[in-house]
């Protein structure tokens, strides 16, 4: 009988073994994934909380949940690498547990982003408490951009103050935290002076991590020439590509509508040039001719915050739209917000389908209509797309659904 019953008990088991049961499988959308160069109708299937397998006709007699996605567009989950996350309840405390910024879940899943940066939010200073009130506590993943300025992205004579911008004391909480901080950032500084950036590429070098500028302004500007192609190294990047302020040089001659030639020698060295859209940060009259001239961003974020999400920007989906309609194909949109931004801040596990990584995946429906996109001068396009979110699966788990294609009758 003993024999007998272990005989049963290793048949069931390799039959268990052949029957593979997935936890999810979403049937028949179109995969974008751009790290795999896969764009095309397939199905994905996902274990706890991993990819496990894409591939044609996953039969749904193994899946736990089925999730029709025919019609709609499978991507990896969006990352976001410019956000500002440090939210808090201190008056004039701007984006460093202030109220300028903004707690991720609330403002994330809706959109199909599934990881953001928060950069420059927290300094040396106070990123411990960052990652307790923030990071540890919300269902999107949460990395950052360390400020060269011990008190963060505070505002007005803080981020003015190069007495607190400590390279050393930067990179030493750094590499202390490796596992959330991806980054040096630089933001908001006025003025002639070149140390900031200095001390941010320094402590970018001790950390081995890339830095991220934000030329605060000055009159005359500082020269992006400089800054592209003697200060920052390759991998480094530059925000709010596409601004026109008169504090701030721009990539787009204004005189001639070209993108200027030291620019291009900037992305051949491998300076990254990220979106960054923001409030007053993103202008058409720099996008529209660096477009379509064949400078595409090499990263699509949003720089959202209070003011921002509410005016011109709104949201994740809303700045890639605007990219469709200025003439970048959905694959080049989706590559600039999933697997460009994974490999830029070093984590290459993320944004991607491969089978063995997190099981971050957006579901996005590409609406047809009329819609107007505008920038925050008032000049309008007009696009007959917009993407939408359907769909946001975070870790294999369903966090948000729009219209309810993953319940089962």
């Amino acid at each position: 009988m003993k024999k007998l019953y272990c005989s049963i008990l290793g048949i069931l088991c390799c039959f268990a073994s052949y029957a593979q049961t997935y936890q999810v499988v979403i049937k028949g959308g179109h995969v974008i994934d751009p790290k795999n160069k896969i764009d095309r109708i397939l199905d994905v299937a996902i274990n706890g909380d991993t990819i496990a397998l894409v591939a044609e006709h996953i039969s749904i007699d193994q899946a736990r949940q089925v999730i029709d996605a025919k019609g709609l567009y499978v991507t990896p989950g969006l990352v976001d690498i410019h956000s500002h996350n440090f939210f808090g309840t201190k008056p004039d405390h701007a984006y460093s547990n202030g109220f300028n910024a903004l707690p991720p879940d609330g403002f994330t899943f809706r959109n199909g982003v599934t990881t953001v940066v928060d950069v420059g939010g927290a300094g040396w200073k106070n990123f411990r408490i960052f990652k307790e009130q923030t990071i540890d506590n919300s269902r999107t993943r949460v990395l950052a951009f360390l400020n060269i300025v011990g008190e963060g992205m505070r505002g007005g004579v803080y981020e003015q103050n190069l007495n607190d911008m400590d390279a050393k004391l930067t990179a030493m909480v750094a590499r202390r935290y490796r596992q959330h901080i991806v980054g040096i950032k630089l933001a908001h500084y006025s003025g002639p002076e070149w140390t900031p950036v200095e001390r941010s590429v320094e402590a970018g070098r001790l950390a081995n991590i890339p830095v991220m500028i934000d030329f605060g302004g000055n009159n005359p500007p500082l020269s992006l020439e400089k800054l592209f192609l003697e200060q920052l190294r390759p991998g480094d990047i530059f925000t709010h590509t596409y601004g026109e302020l008169s504090s701030r040089e721009a990539i787009v001659d204004i005189q001639t509508r070209t993108v200027k030639p030291f620019v291009w020698k900037a992305r051949e060295k491998g300076i990254v040039f990220d979106v960054g859209y923001g409030g007053i940060s993103f202008a058409y009259s720099q996008a529209i001719p660096a477009v379509e001239s064949g400078f595409h961003p090499t990263t699509i974020s949003t720089d959202i915050h209070t003011g921002s999400m509410n005016n011109a920007m709104k949201d994740m989906l809303s700045v890639m739209s605007k990219f469709l309609v200025m003439g970048m194909d959905l694959p080049a949109v989706i590559k600039a917000s999933t697997w460009e931004p994974a490999r830029v801040i070093q984590r290459e596990e993320l944004g991607n389908l491969s089978v063995g990584s997190p099981a971050d995946v957006a579901i996005l429906n590409l609406r047809e209509g009329d819609f107007g996109f505008f920038d925050y001068t008032g000049y309008k396009m007009e696009g007959k797309h917009k993407l939408e979110c359907e769909l946001t699966i975070r870790a294999g788990t369903v966090v948000y659904d729009l219209n309810g294609i993953a319940i089962q009758d």
